[in-house]
């Protein structure tokens, strides 16, 4: 049995991030992480082009293949093992929920009680999750506390994550897997099976004002009309209002 150490939610210039996927992983690999999942907006390439990245580097890290889903409802989260993607991604929920597993991926609400930044609210009690997001590094202490409870009165795995949108917020909020090997399926299953401690933790200052910096800098990008072309996915300054 393997302890591993990993943070499940952050992105990359394939959505919103700053920094690209090979930045990212390396950031991971120097503070020590044993596997990170990486998951754009709508998108599964950010993890793809990660996985290469360490693959092509040599690095002893584990990136599993995410994709933070935009639901009628809300932000989801999507993990999935392996080399085979989903051909589709419903924008249902519950379909997306039920389709994605029997594609044997897991479905885990992101920040579900952090109603600026679009999370899924009570839909949590309807449908048997695979684990609740109950930490986002960027999510008020209230939704955050409610995301918690709300693992606990469902008796789901909890996890804890950083969100991070800037290479050196990696890792800020991670989890800690007992899996039976470094592998993407094995630490999925670990998740899924409950043998997982998520450890809350929120970026130091510099990194902070370093995703403020970056925010702004969206913000203006946009206002000109330049930029990748989904820096308006997202609110201004979403991750910051706490």
């Amino acid at each position: 049995m393997a302890r591993l150490r990993g943070d499940m939610h952050m992105h990359t210039t394939v959505s919103d991030g700053r920094d690209p996927p090979q930045r990212v992983v390396l950031e991971a690999h120097r503070k020590g992480l044993d596997f990170i999942a990486v998951t754009d907006h709508d998108s599964f390439e950010g993890g793809l082009r990660a996985r290469r990245a360490a693959e092509a580097m040599g690095l002893d890290i584990v990136v599993i293949v995410g994709n933070e889903v935009r639901t009628t409802r809300g932000d989801v989260l999507v993990y999935c093992p392996g080399e085979r993607l989903p051909e589709r991604v419903p924008r249902d929920p519950l379909e997306l929920l039920d389709y994605m597993h029997s594609e044997g991926c897991l479905v885990v609400p992101a920040h579900p009680f952090d109603v600026r930044r679009k999370g899924i609210g009570s839909l949590v009690y309807k449908a048997r999750w695979d684990a609740i997001e109950v930490f986002n590094a960027h999510s008020d202490p209230l939704s955050n506390r409610k995301a918690e409870q709300a693992a606990r009165e469902l008796g789901l795995p909890g996890l804890a994550n950083s969100d991070a949108h800037v290479a050196e917020a990696v890792g800020s909020a991670y989890n800690l897997v007992e899996a039976d090997e470094a592998s993407d399926e094995a630490i999925l299953e670990a998740v899924r099976r409950g043998r997982v401690t998520p450890v809350p933790g929120r970026p130091g200052v510099s990194v902070y004002a370093s995703t403020l910096a970056w925010s702004i800098e969206r913000r203006l990008r946009r206002r000109r009309g330049g930029g990748p072309s989904r820096l308006d996915y997202l609110e201004d300054l979403h991750s910051l209002e706490e």
